[in-house]
């Protein structure tokens, strides 16, 4: 499997792209874009390498992953698909930017067509994909994990050296740490970590160096 990282919106969100190579089947999970100059960006990536978009995957619905949703819908025609415990995330868009004073406009509130279940396996090729529910960020977070390309999108539940922010609606510190304890750092120690901000990391490094867990 192959992946791809941009740096989106005021945040420093991170929206990936995954692709089989053979098929060129892909995925895009989290899309950050904030303007016309991202959106064809990610635009410009998925076409030079010919990617074909299976799924619009979300490791949660906070505002900050969802700015691009309106721009991947229509020009793709993929289905969105996230836990349905977000789903009241999706439909406040417009109060989560509000809530943070944000400018950019937010359009329609967003709606899951897919709902995604722990456990859940999807496939780019060959190539399968495991969803790993991981609430605590906030009630439908997930990852998203490949295990024969070795690595793990985590959304904001773990970061290099540190843990989501648990203070949003949602948020539960301790049901965060159980989440990262029992349901990432069982994963094994080479796993690649992507998270949905700041740089790469491996399960085993969180696990010997992050002090929060």
């Amino acid at each position: 499997m192959n992946i791809h990282k941009f740096e989106f919106n005021l945040f420093g969100e991170l929206t990936y792209i995954i692709w089989d190579n053979e098929t060129k089947e892909g995925a895009v999970i989290d899309p950050g874009m904030s303007n016309d100059a991202e959106n064809r960006q990610l635009s410009a990536f998925i076409s030079s390498n010919g990617i074909k978009l299976k799924y619009l995957l979300y490791t949660h619905l906070h505002v900050d992953h969802t700015f691009g949703h309106e721009f991947i819908k229509e020009t793709y025609a993929v289905k969105a698909m996230a836990h349905e415990a977000d789903a009241p995330l999706g439909q406040a868009r417009e109060a989560q930017a509000r809530m943070f004073h944000l400018r950019m406009p937010v359009q329609q509130p967003l709606g899951i067509d897919i709902p995604l279940t722990d456990n859940q396996e999807l496939k780019l090729g060959q190539e399968k994909i495991i969803v790993i529910s991981v609430p605590g960020h906030s009630l439908g977070s997930v990852a998203f994990y490949c295990p024969d390309s070795h690595f793990v999108i985590t959304g904001d539940a773990l970061f290099q050296g540190s843990i989501g922010r648990t203070d949003l609606p949602g948020g539960n510190h301790a049901q965060l740490i159980k989440s990262i304890r029992e349901r990432l750092l069982t994963l094994p120690a080479k796993t690649e970590v992507y998270p949905g901000h700041g740089p790469s990391t491996t399960i085993g490094n969180e696990m010997r160096y992050n002090p929060y867990i």
